[in-house]
């Protein structure tokens, strides 16, 4: 089971991690070209899109692909290409509905993110941005329903290659059309960070392009998939949407988490500063946080997204069948690799916060104490993640909502007097404090369904949390000494220092976890596959 769930993890997170990496390192030219305020304005349109996309798409991709497994597997091949037709035309009609409100509602948006004047952007520049990214949700849910066709014919190649090619084309287009617009032909920012919203469109259009082309070249293998139908099951698209859509809503759900908080401090961010006479410091500490900080934040978090999209099958298949055993396994060790490979890249972010903004962004004192405040919460997001997907899997996905909804709501409530007495940093203890309450309840409604105890995993996080502690010391000590004649200012003396720190962290950790024998614990086939491979017996 522990070597089917690392498996699992490691092919469909594959395309995500790649993505992933590209979209952190193109913020250093981007950065440069467009500056703290141009990055603030790229991030007023970009939240909104974020939860359009998730609306348009509504989880249905993902909920398409576990529909046509199953009928697959009872090589119902028919009811599955009917479903696959359907749901395209479904998925062009809600993207081109989803673009055309967002379209229009951005001068509103605008006017909510922009309250004061005394802002660097206005509420024409706002607006001008959010329309500009809305014309990515015309293909996007299009394109993401044929993934989740062909993730449900259990190819990933498909997915993970368009995703790629996708963000590579975006980041392109984004980098080329802002470095002409400002460089080439002296533009406004304003405009460049139009281009650069708008190359959600033209990578998307990439993606799709890679997509047809596996259409094309699994089309005979699919036709003939088809001509061995049984043609036994007799459903109707109602019956199979009604499925689906229950499906659909936690995906949704837990897909919109983090851009529904973000959400909260675009609308409340500006106008609480402008409020408390802080107008003039508010977009770049917005900038710095839900931009700038983010982007190195979710990194860690990505492997439990992979976890959450793997987990779902193997519980619901352990929960049906009522084998708790396989049941208890899968959760325990879900939580130990969890924290395993979480932790230590939350702390190391902590310690050397201040040469990776520097690297990223340029040294800023004040953006580098921004993201070690904010580092821990990869944690709390990585957890939601994975506690949601185990809830979807024990088909108790509404207390998914309901918890989110919880913490959401917190977050609401505390939000505006935290920012009041924190600035950017109110934001950060709002959206940990939210996320914090819904995993708590998350927890409790999992012990009670799963009849699960955490003491197992209690007492190894405990060792886990010794390491990273020594771990952490020895790295900080590190990267204390080394600054001494590396300076942290200059961004590839700070990779240098970020490099050096990560490799001792990194033999520290991994030499704790073999003594410990917990690393043989969690990643049995994999310890073993690197023990012949070193030729140790």
């Amino acid at each position: 089971m522990g070597s089917k769930l690392i498996r699992g993890t490691m092919i469909l997170t594959l395309g995500t991690y790649i993505s992933k990496i590209l979209g952190l390192f193109y913020v250093i030219p981007f950065n440069a070209l467009v500056g703290t305020s141009g990055v603030a304005l790229y991030q007023y349109g970009y939240v909104p899109y974020t939860i359009f996309i998730s609306i348009a798409t509504a989880g249905i991709p993902m909920a398409v692909s576990k529909t046509i497994s199953k009928y697959n597997a009872l090589e119902e091949y028919a009811v599955s290409r009917r479903l696959f037709k359907s749901g395209l035309a479904i998925m062009l009609a809600t993207g081109f509905m989803a673009f055309l409100i967002l379209f229009m509602l951005a001068p509103t948006l605008a006017q909510l993110i922009i309250p004061a004047d005394d802002l660097t952007s206005n509420v024409e520049d706002v607006t001008a941005v959010i329309r500009a990214v809305s014309f990515a949700l015309i293909i996007v849910p299009f394109m993401s329903l044929i993934r989740g066709f062909f993730q449900g014919h259990g190819s990933m190649g498909p997915s993970a290659v368009s995703q790629v090619v996708e963000q590579i084309v975006r980041i392109a287009f984004l980098l080329l059309g802002a470095f002409i617009v400002l460089q080439i032909l002296n533009g406004s920012i304003v405009f460049a960070v139009q281009l650069a919203t708008f190359a959600a469109f033209v990578g998307a259009i990439g993606g799709l392009a890679v997509l047809f082309w596996y259409w094309i070249k699994r089309k005979p293998h699919l036709d003939a998939l088809l001509a061995q139908d049984r043609g036994q099951v007799q459903i109707s698209l109602s019956q199979m949407y009604k499925e689906i859509i229950v499906s659909a809503i936690p995906f949704i759900i837990v897909g919109i988490a983090i851009p529904l908080f973000q959400m909260v401090d675009t609308l409340t961010f500006n106008k609480t500063m402008a409020s408390i006479g802080l107008a003039a410091q508010s977009e770049a500490q917005y900038a710095m946080l839900n931009f700038n900080s983010h982007k190195i934040v979710i990194i860690p978090v990505s492997i439990a997204t992979a976890f959450s999209l793997t987990l779902v099958p193997l519980i619901t298949n352990s929960f049906v069948n009522e084998n708790h055993k396989d049941l208890r396994l899968q959760l325990n060790q879900t939580f130990q690799v969890l924290l395993f490979l979480t932790l230590p890249a939350t702390v190391g972010i902590m310690i050397l916060a201040e040469p990776m903004y520097s690297f990223f962004y340029g040294y800023n004192l004040d953006g580098a104490e921004i993201l070690l405040a904010y580092a821990p919460v990869a944690l709390l997001f990585a957890l939601f993640s994975v506690t949601a997907a185990i809830l979807q899997g024990i088909n108790r996905q509404k207390f998914t909502v309901f918890n989110l909804l919880v913490g959401l709501l917190i977050k609401m409530l505390l939000n505006i007097p935290l920012i009041e007495a924190y600035q950017a940093y109110g934001m950060i203890y709002a959206t940990a404090i939210g996320f914090g309450v819904a995993i708590i309840l998350n927890l409790i409604i999992i012990r009670t369904y799963a009849f699960y105890r955490y003491r197992l995993v209690f007492r190894r996080s405990l060792l886990i949390l010794i390491f990273n502690g020594i771990m952490g010391v020895v790295v900080y000590f590190s990267y204390k000494l080394f600054a001494l004649f590396i300076p942290v200012e200059n961004q590839l003396t700070a990779l240098i220092l970020i490099l050096l720190c990560a490799a001792i962290g990194g033999i520290v950790y991994f030499y704790l976890s073999l003594k410990s024998k917990l690393a043989f614990l969690l990643f049995p086939e994999q310890m073993q596959s690197l023990k012949r491979k070193l030729g140790i017996s």
